[in-house]
């Protein structure tokens, strides 16, 4: 006897559809799997052995064969579990084998038969929707994920049982539905507000200028100046994250797993901050059968990364590629993988090894050749992808004690928004670039060209502040966002004395 049913797994943040075939014949008992499974796969036939007898279903006494196909591409997970099961049923006649035509079946087994949740139900209800699937089965706890998908009924299940009972008509179920509109309405609302930070008007108006321009930031200060608090703020005066955004970065997390089983979509911009010993392949994705990293998990939001020096030197080297492409590829022997990171990078430091060589209140413990040894930590490779350098001085007591409630985070994104469109509007037609920090030699050249009193300005501050190259295009870059958000076509003066100050690392008190 033969039966085939319909699975699917991902590859990267896409899925595909797998016939898992099973073959039944009597000869010695035994159970084969075939089709490039990986050990997890390989495992399935205890766990569904299992499953079947404490679920009291007579297990069938008989050679099994079970192929998972396409079979030249690898099969990782344990949602294979439930398809075998039920295809060996289905080929032993215990189930009605017309319940499967377009039908997904995806699960994990326990072994006493209940099911579990299951890594990227949101990207293959996608798929399923896409092949004209119409419905898919799975466990309860991952429905909410699946459901969002228009156009496919999905179905929640506890047990292996209420699956064999539902496929023999003998249990009649509603597809579960999610309540798309209280979901949308939870996008973009925040727990967190800018209102919440006392003093540092300063660093919110270079945060501000950031999110306006997708300028990535780097704070320098002492400890407890704040600069972890500011950070935690910044996605909420980012321009409101799209429904499509919302999705592809749900797709992500899902795919890994650690999207919770009660949410069905990621509804604010996420906010991802890996300690500094984390290893290159946690930070990028890899792997052998590669999963997303930290830069792809902060994909459509921010990546903090605080105590920026303490960062191991290869592990900061690796982020250059998706700073540049929005995206990180892995290569292995056998395939090529892609996976989404277009995010803004915010990152934090002391001024030096003790954390008090700029503050007034706390003498400096560190010499002149531990600060340049502390500074020379972070590359100038890296160093050239960040536009925005702030201080972020301790917050005095006059401050931290005042009744006064500082700007909302909604009024600044309404700001932040405004200058979003301006660049949208300049930049259409040009690939690749989207807003102000995106700009390369040519649009910088094309886009801001200077007066005759804003070029003396730039001139008499590389000179006099000893200003590096790698800070002229930076500051230009930044003063164009500035008049932006000024409502205005010309680069003035003043947009440029302001961009100026953003470029603390370059100035030669800091040994660069």
């Amino acid at each position: 006897m033969f039966s085939k049913i319909i699975s699917s797994s991902t590859f990267g943040i896409d899925a595909y559809l797998v016939e898992v075939e099973t073959h039944s014949e009597k000869q010695l008992p035994g159970i084969t799997i075939v089709g490039l499974p990986d050990n997890a796969v390989k495992e399935s036939k205890e766990r569904v052995t299992a499953a079947l007898k404490n679920s009291g279903i007579e297990f069938p006494f008989k050679k099994l064969t079970i192929n998972l196909a396409p079979a030249d591409i690898k099969k990782e997970g344990s949602a294979f579990d439930l398809p075998i099961a039920i295809g060996i049923l289905a080929a032993n006649s215990i189930i009605n084998t017309n319940s499967f035509d377009e039908t997904i079946i995806l699960g994990e087994l326990s072994l006493d038969g209940s099911l579990r949740k299951i890594k990227g139900a949101l990207p293959i209800a996608v798929e399923g929707r896409q092949k004209g699937i119409k419905r898919i089965l799975l466990p309860k706890d991952s429905v909410k994920e699946a459901s969002i998908v228009e156009g496919i009924d999905v179905f929640g299940f506890e047990t292996l049982n209420e699956v064999v009972d539902y496929l023999n008509g003998d249990k009649i179920l509603e597809p579960f539905k999610t309540d798309r509109d209280s979901i949308f309405a939870e996008i973009n609302t925040y727990h967190l507000d800018f209102s919440d930070v006392k003093g540092q008007e300063n660093v919110k108006r270079a945060l501000e200028i950031a999110a306006a321009g997708g300028h990535n930031i780097l704070m320098i200060g002492p400890p407890g100046s704040g600069k972890t608090m500011l950070a935690k703020r910044l996605p909420t005066i980012l321009p409101p994250l799209t429904f499509e955004e919302a999705l592809e970065t749900t797709k992500i997390h899902s795919v890994a797993g650690i999207l919770p089983k009660e949410k069905a979509l990621i509804t604010e911009r996420p906010f991802r901050s890996p300690h500094h010993t984390v290893s290159d392949a946690a930070l990028i994705g890899g792997g052998s059968f590669p999963r997303p990293g930290e830069v792809s998990f902060a994909h459509h939001g921010v990546l903090f990364l605080d105590e920026l020096p303490e960062f191991k030197k290869n592990v900061l080297e690796v982020m250059r590629q998706p700073l540049e492409d929005y995206k990180v590829t892995i290569s292995r022997s056998k395939m090529s993988l892609e996976f989404p990171a277009n995010f803004m990078l915010a990152a934090a430091m002391n001024p030096c090894p003790c954390g008090f060589f700029t503050d007034p209140n706390k003498e400096c413990t560190c010499t002149t050749a531990q600060i340049q040894k502390y500074m020379a930590k972070i590359s100038g490779p890296l160093l050239d992808r960040i536009d925005i350098h702030i201080e972020v001085p301790a917050v005095k007591y006059k401050e931290l004690s005042s009744e006064v409630k500082g700007e909302r985070s909604e009024e600044i994104r309404a700001r932040v928004v405004e200058a979003r469109k301006v660049q949208l509007e300049r930049f259409k037609g040009i690939k690749g670039v989207y807003n102000n920090a995106d700009m390369g030699t040519r649009e910088v050249r094309q886009y801001c060209k200077l007066d005759t009193a804003s070029s003396e300005l730039l001139k008499m501050a590389m000179t006099k502040l000893g200003l590096s190259a790698r800070a002229y295009d930076r500051i230009l870059k930044v003063s164009r966002t500035i008049a932006d958000l000024d409502k205005s076509d010309k680069i003035l003066p003043h947009h440029i004395s302001e961009a100026i100050q953003y470029r603390s690392l370059d100035r030669e008190l800091w040994g660069h």
